[in-house]
């Protein structure tokens, strides 16, 4: 239990780190505030994808690449942790 627990907390960081680093990333590479940087990475990652802001050069295009490679994989992965444990919870 205490190792799910664990591994659900290093998962969640390592989100916010993806946020910040795509909110980082966007803000230097798209010149977009902070807040629009940040709310573009959450879209991205969450595979919304309104479309009101979207890259506009080369370089951010590769970046968002690469961003939503990795990290979807790693949400996706992290609610299924959360929700098996959730499961596993009720099961009890």
């Amino acid at each position: 239990m205490k190792h799910r627990n664990n591994l659900i907390l290093t998962l969640a960081g390592l989100i916010i780190i993806f946020l910040l680093i795509g909110t980082y990333s966007y803000h230097i590479l798209e010149g977009w505030d902070y807040i629009d940087s940040l709310y573009f990475s959450t879209v991205t990652l969450t595979t919304i994808g309104y479309g009101d802001l979207y890259p506009t050069n080369n370089a951010s295009k590769l970046f968002t690449v690469f961003f939503i490679l990795s990290g979807v994989g790693i949400l996706l992965f992290t609610l299924t942790v959360i929700s098996s444990n959730i499961n596993n919870k009720k099961k009890r």
